[in-house]
């Protein structure tokens, strides 16, 4: 496209010019082409010693074992999950995934890197699901872009991110600040997009243990890849921060099941009843923050004799615990808000009638055991105390 006017004349002097360039391109990508046929991927393989991967790590023939090592534990988990998809290919996919590198085409055209690989994976009649994962490695490059179709892709790129960010942070190159030379965040934005638009139900510590991440070095990733579902909650998918804080405080690593979540939680918020226990809520957790700075001894709700009002409470939560639980095991999470949302009458009138801090120490204990009972009995979903309200 020009960014000045041309006549007609000028116009096709240029698109001749043009073609003339891209005609040359063409002539040298079949040369090199041609040339790279001459030693298949499998023969490639070894050759891999000679190129860097990062200096402090090794080259890339380590980085292609340590991917291996990483896809094995991989594919173990998703056949536990009853998942369909053909592990030799896969295999094979991991081991030749880098060995286009050494080809010359890729050193020609370096941003076809993995395309390359995947085209002479096919030519060189290594099957589809081998030349497909291949192809497809470095799919999504960004939170627009498609993951890889076929599951052998999807977990050859799964295995190659998080062995590359695990390594990273074992020599101290997390990324820091606006720093991220090593494009780690990306890696990371593509593993959980990869586990939210997959049919396999891995979750975000299934995946880091696959790396063998052990000590410092496991809990950094982790708390790298929860903040990374944060940013695709909330920056990609687009739910509010308090909805996205109040999921991922129940400690969520499962990212399917994180979206469910969140989805049910922005419905439910319309609800004023959701709303008030969501208020609730957060007055419990300040309540019961202020009973453990004073050193208050929770005791269990059986310990006095209630107030009408606490009793009242203590046995809708009794009776709806249950049910509630069935339903978040379901993952039915909209029934399951609607329903603790009926609690709203019973919560409004204990904090109106019963003073929850009372003087005396066993009915104080009594009402922080009720209320904390509560409170635990019914945060499996979400920490509603994390919704703003009002």
């Amino acid at each position: 496209m020009l960014n000045t006017e041309t006549d007609e004349e000028g116009a096709a002097i240029i698109r001749h010019g043009n073609q003339k360039v891209l005609v040359a391109r063409f002539k040298d990508a079949r040369f090199f082409w041609d040339v790279d046929q001459k030693t298949p991927l499998t023969a490639r393989v070894e050759s891999l010693k000679s190129v860097t991967f990062q200096k402090e790590l090794g080259s890339y023939h380590w980085k292609t074992e340590q991917n291996l090592r990483v896809a094995h534990s991989l594919a173990a988990a998703i056949k536990n999950a009853g998942a369909y998809f053909n592990e030799a290919a896969l295999l094979k996919a991991v081991e030749l995934a880098k060995t286009d590198l050494t080809a010359e085409l890729v050193k020609e055209f370096t941003e076809l890197q993995g395309i390359i690989g995947g085209l002479y994976a096919r030519a060189q009649g290594l099957g589809e699901h081998v030349a497909l994962a291949i192809y497809e490695q470095y799919t999504p490059a960004s939170t627009d872009d498609n993951i890889p179709v076929s599951v052998e892709g999807q977990l050859l790129g799964l295995a190659d991110r998080i062995q590359t960010i695990t390594a990273m942070f074992g020599i101290g190159n997390a990324p820091t600040g606006s720093k991220d030379p090593f494009a780690l965040r990306r890696a990371a934005n593509a593993i959980v997009k990869i586990l939210a638009e997959s049919e396999f139900l891995l979750t975000l510590s299934e995946v880091l243990a696959a790396s063998g991440a052990e000590g410092a070095n496991k809990e950094q990733v982790a708390a790298f890849l929860r903040e990374r579902l944060h940013f695709y909650l909330k920056d990609v998918r687009g739910f509010a921060y308090d909805v996205v804080n109040a999921v991922l405080a129940t400690g969520a690593d499962d990212v399917r099941d994180a979206i469910a979540r969140a989805q049910a939680l922005t419905a439910a918020r319309e609800s004023a009843d959701f709303a008030a226990i969501s208020a609730a809520f957060k007055r419990i957790k300040n309540i019961l923050r202020q009973a453990e700075e004073k050193t208050y001894t929770i005791g269990s709700p059986t310990s006095a004799k209630l107030a009408p009002e606490a009793q009242q409470l203590a046995e809708a939560a009794a009776a709806l615990t249950p049910k509630v639980t069935a339903l978040r095991d379901k993952r039915a999470y909209g029934e399951a808000l609607a329903l603790i949302a009926t609690l709203r009458p019973t919560v409004d009138t204990f904090f109106d009638k019963v003073m929850v801090l009372d003087p005396d120490e066993a009915v104080r204990g009594a009402h922080l055991g009720l209320i904390d009972g509560v409170l635990r009995g019914f945060s499996g979903i979400a920490d509603f105390s994390e919704i703003v309200t009002g």
